[in-house]
């Protein structure tokens, strides 16, 4: 027999070991490792044992369904057909949450009496008693507002910000803890601090930023539940013998950050409130959690021309300070945050009406140690006020929050700027992916809108393990949607006020792209996981999307009403108008509309829905017809624009004659610009691969390596460690755009590192999920190495490739069951585990794979011709 074990299974996007799955049935995965092969399989679950096939990835449970509470242990193990089984994995564990309404005893409880401007409640149980013999503790909770739990002082887990930002009127998400190591034998008090989070805070952006969108008051429901080793089992939940006092946060808002007294001592605990809650279906959690993934030390310490204190942490990230402060009782801490230095003074005007302040009043003499509990901040830069004496080394660091999601994707590549610029848009996926996909993390903004995942979506797959937390978000968008199909331009949605709800841009109306992301969004992450299941839970929501765009296009099949955000922010639109493009809003939105039709067929018949494929591939081909004819003139369209043509081409909106022309076209005005880039967040997600479709990759390396702004680099030039919203958020002399709308975090423009695992590194899907991987370096741009690698839901698959001379060498590895269809430009193989390969490079008849141009000045900022 083998010594060889699969890994440990996993649950659903969960991972291995999972305390309180909101599903009966969680669907299982394992990975194999190399030598191991799998034609069937064998589950165990408990003492039971069940056959399976060759399937791995998302495997159906094949047992009774978990009841509330109960966990069960998997096993599994293999064998191909020429070898004997292999050994049991690991054992995993998982226990399902509460599953129906009738588990809940617990009451909400609410701060009776207290006011909106009030500081922040505590919680507290009466007493209890744990009994020897304790084998199991769960507390189940979740808020109006936003909660941390204590046990006799000391908190319970290191989940920030739960349960999170929700579809509130439709679904509330909970949490559950495991807290029997906190719960030794003897008496007991169980705690809890709430704050107003999305709930109650500040959300919104300018005309519609308010507070208590949701709710105006705070409330907390939690249930511990004891289960001793006899069978027994006791409960601890929230009700009326709760007490309640003001704690020692004065104020804490998402936007503006957080006013901390630790004089403040609860002394006067009351009687909770029992408010009346709307029903609203508990579900739980199914995404990752929001915690504290990396710290920070400052890089350097500043003085800004006016004399203020001020620390670089090198980074522009999301998260929070923590400070260790030694001062009297009553001294106060001061800390702005801000993305950008602005003439050398603190860069707050992108921040709009965001404050982005933490204050902390000492409330001893001596050494304290703080960080703000409810809010966060998107900062590189942090200045200190009010400091008692100097900050010593150490004494203020940087938190970096987010949703912690498996790292999934990895890319290098011997080019720095290159390097940089991925590592820029990991570094805004990770500030942008705090419990919902948001489309900036430090003004009065921070909304999931739809359109920027939209774009990234296949990016964000590639980097992290997003499954579960873009299928949380996707319900929302399903709960969200209206009727008619209508999309909400961002999930969760904001309710506008009556004088504000006819105003285009904020009247909820359908938008090409936008709203497309109830289309684009699950078949990008079926592509990457191949979660058919994902696509028949979203199915009726694409369809209804579809269907009220079809509407709105009617006969003709050309979408050309209403307002669209179009290639929003292309580098030709005024500072104070993004949506004024070159490229006509119809255009994008009639081409949107002929693709999310194409792939609405794809997801049906891969649902079995025969007719709706039919029905849908032939709206599809009808709307494609119509945009030729409306948009097209034999060898142009009617927006002569880099959007225009790339959607053309990556859209399958041309063929032939008509598809070879709009790629010369292409290349011209990418020549034109002196290769700089001319498209927003529609068209830049499509350039690079439309120039490498119509056979001009050394221009779109030409694109894709100017330092010159607009471009890419440009940003990493200016010192720019994330993705910016605006090609030129920072202008070149160090001021920030005169627009309203300026973030120096914005994952949109970062959808280019798509292309660049894909042509670069050379690693791409070639069927859902990468059972089949396609790997196809194309070098170019003076690069001569690159590394790339993807853990899939198989397994991890590496490319690495270096130029020896006119020699390109490249060398892969592929998990069990993996196959890889090898091209280096002349010739497709078929290849399974771990492959070598040489050819010489450039092939005949290819374009030249090292640049012609001038490295210095290409690479340095010199001008294009």
């Amino acid at each position: 027999m083998t010594g060889l074990a699969p890994g440990p299974v996993r649950f659903e996007h969960l991972g291995a070991d999972v305390v309180g799955i909101g599903r009966d049935r969680p669907r299982l995965s394992w990975d194999l490792p190399l030598g191991l092969g799998q034609s069937v399989s064998e589950l165990r679950i408990g003492d039971r044992v069940f056959a399976g096939d060759d399937s791995r990835v998302l495997v159906a449970w094949p047992d009774a369904p978990l009841a509330s509470r109960e966990r069960r242990t998997v096993q599994v193990r293999v064998r191909d057909a020429a070898s004997p089984w292999s050994p049991w994995s690991e054992p995993s564990v998982v226990e399902a949450a509460l599953l129906e309404p009738h588990d809940w005893v617990a009451r909400w409880v609410a701060p009776a009496g207290a006011g909106r401007d009030d500081p922040l409640p505590l919680f507290r149980s009466p007493r209890f008693t744990v009994r020897a013999g304790l084998e199991r503790a769960r507390i189940h909770a979740t808020a109006h507002g936003v909660y941390e739990l204590d046990i006799d002082g000391v908190r319970v887990g290191d989940r920030l910000l739960a349960p999170g930002w929700q579809s509130y009127r439709h679904r509330l998400e909970f949490q559950t803890h495991d807290v029997t190591g906190q719960l030794p034998a003897g008496e007991h008090v169980l705690g809890a601090m709430l704050g107003d989070g999305w709930w109650r805070g500040r959300l919104g952006f300018p005309l519609i930023v308010r507070p208590d969108v949701y709710g105006s008051g705070l409330a907390l429901l939690a249930q511990l539940e004891l289960e001793y080793a006899d069978g027994s089992r006791e409960v601890v939940s929230t009700g009326a013998d709760w007490s309640w006092a003001e704690g020692p946060i004065i104020s804490s808002d998402l936007y503006d950050g957080e006013h901390h007294d630790a004089r403040r001592e609860p002394r006067d605990w009351s009687p909770v409130a029992l408010p009346i809650v709307d029903p609203v279906p508990l579900v739980a959690a199914s995404d990752p959690p929001v915690r504290v993934t990396e710290v920070l030390e400052p890089v350097a310490t500043l003085r800004s021309p006016s004399g203020a204190l001020l620390l670089d942490f090198g980074q522009n990230l999301v998260g929070r300070p923590r400070i260790r402060v030694q001062g009297r009782a009553g001294d106060e801490v001061v800390l702005r945050h801000a993305e950008v230095l602005e003439h050398g003074e603190l860069g707050t005007r992108p921040l709009r009406t965001a404050k982005a302040t933490d204050r902390y009043i000492l409330g001893a003499d001596g050494e304290q140690e703080w960080a703000p509990r409810f809010t966060y901040h998107g900062f590189r830069f942090v200045e200190v006020a009010q400091w008692p004496g100097s900050p010593r080394p150490g004494d203020i660091v940087a938190e970096v929050v987010h949703s912690d999601l498996e790292r999934t994707g990895w890319f290098e590549t011997d080019d720095a700027l290159l390097n940089r610029l991925h590592e820029n848009v990991l570094w805004s996926t990770r500030g942008n992916f705090v419990d919902i996909p948001t489309d900036c993390p430090q003004r009065d903004e921070r909304l999931g809108w739809t359109g920027d995942i939209a774009v990234f979506a296949p990016t964000a797959a590639f980097l992290f393990e997003v499954g579960g937390f873009l299928e949380s978000w996707l319900a929302d968008l399903r709960l969200e949607q209206r009727p008619d199909g209508t999309v909400p331009f961002f999930v969760p949605e904001l309710e506008l006020p009556a004088e504000l709800a006819h105003l285009p841009g904020l009247a909820l109306a359908p938008t090409a792209v936008w709203g497309d992301a109830a289309v684009t969004v699950p078949m990008a992450l079926f592509d990457r996981s191949g979660d058919v299941g994902l696509l028949a839970r979203q199915y009726n929501s694409m369809r209804a999307w579809v269907d009220r765009v079809l509407e709105l296009a009617g006969l003709s099949g050309v979408w050309d009403e209403g307002f669209q955000f179009g290639d929003w922010l292309d580098p030709s639109a005024p500072p104070e108008h993004p949506s004024q493009a070159m490229t006509e809003t119809a255009l994008v939105a009639t081409a949107s509309l002929a693709r999310s039709a194409r792939l609405l067929a794809r997801a049906a018949s891969l649902l079995g829905c025969a007719d709706d494929q039919r029905r849908y591939q032939s709206e599809a081909d009808r709307v494609g017809a119509a945009f030729r004819e409306r948009f097209w003139r034999g060898d142009h369209a009617t927006s002569d624009t880099q959007t225009a043509y790339a959607i053309a081409i990556e859209w399958d909106l041309l063929s032939g004659a008509d598809l070879a022309a709009a790629g010369d076209r292409l290349a011209e005005l990418v020549r034109a610009n002196g290769h700089r880039i001319g498209t927003g967040f529609v068209g830049t997600s499509l350039i690079l691969d439309a120039l490498t479709t119509a056979g001009y990759r050394d221009d779109a390396y030409r694109l894709l390596q100017q330092t010159e702004g607009p471009s890419w680099l440009y940003t990493v030039r200016m010192g720019g460690t994330t993705i910016w919203e605006r090609w030129d958020s920072l202008l070149p002399d160090g001021s920030v755009n005169p627009g309203e709308m300026t973030s120096f975090n914005h994952y949109a423009l970062g959808a280019v590192a798509d292309w660049m695992h894909r042509t670069i590194g050379g690693l791409a899907p070639a069927a859902p999920g990468y059972r089949e991987v396609r790997i196809a370096p194309r070098p170019g741009g003076g690069v001569t190495r690159a590394r790339t690698a993807h853990r899939s839901p198989y397994g991890l698959i590496q490319v690495a490739w270096r130029l020896e001379g006119e020699r390109l060498e490249v060398d892969a590895s592929l998990p069990p069951g993996v196959t890889g269809i090898l091209d280096l430009g002349d010739g497709e193989e078929r290849v399974t585990g771990v492959v070598s390969r040489s050819t010489s490079w450039p092939l005949e008849g290819t374009e030249s794979a090292i640049m012609a141009y001038s490295d210095s000045a290409a690479r340095t900022g010199g001008q294009d011709d």
